[in-house]
């Protein structure tokens, strides 16, 4: 298993946090929105987007409410930067450059893999979310090399 497996684009097929208790929830909905690509040169590019998301009522994205800016940057996740893969511990590491979340910038999200066919498994090691045990789960389907 080398990079060039995960070259290309990939489009989101599911999202899903699995809590320690055994509930399961989908943070973007059951049809959530979303592409990742991978370049031969070793970066990368990440969104992800909560398909149900409501329009702005001033149809101006500078001027939408304090509650319609909270539920766009909830609904929706990007970030851009580097990646490197682990054959032996099968993880590929995403180097955060940028993101829309601040706090992400200069650090490295770790993710485990499994390739099967033209789909692309990317599971997160346990996180604390909100006081809770969290493990995320990310399906992707490749649609272009």
């Amino acid at each position: 298993m080398t990079a060039n497996h995960f070259t290309g684009s990939w489009h989101l097929i599911s999202g899903e946090y699995h809590y320690s208790d055994g509930t399961v929830t989908y943070p973007w909905g059951k049809n959530p929105g979303g592409l990742i690509i991978y370049t031969a040169d070793g970066h990368m590019a990440a969104q992800i987007m909560k398909s149900e998301r409501t329009n702005f009522a001033a149809k101006d994205h500078m001027n939408g409410t304090d509650t319609e800016i909270r539920e766009a940057f909830e609904g929706y996740q990007a970030y851009y930067g580097t990646y490197t893969v682990n054959e032996t511990q099968q993880t590929i590491d995403h180097h955060v450059t940028g993101s829309m979340f601040p706090n992400l910038v200069g650090h490295t999200l770790k993710r485990f893999f499994e390739l099967a066919g033209n789909r692309l498994t990317l599971t997160t090691p346990p996180m604390r979310m909100g006081g809770n045990q969290v493990v995320g789960v990310l399906v992707w389907e490749k649609i272009s090399a």
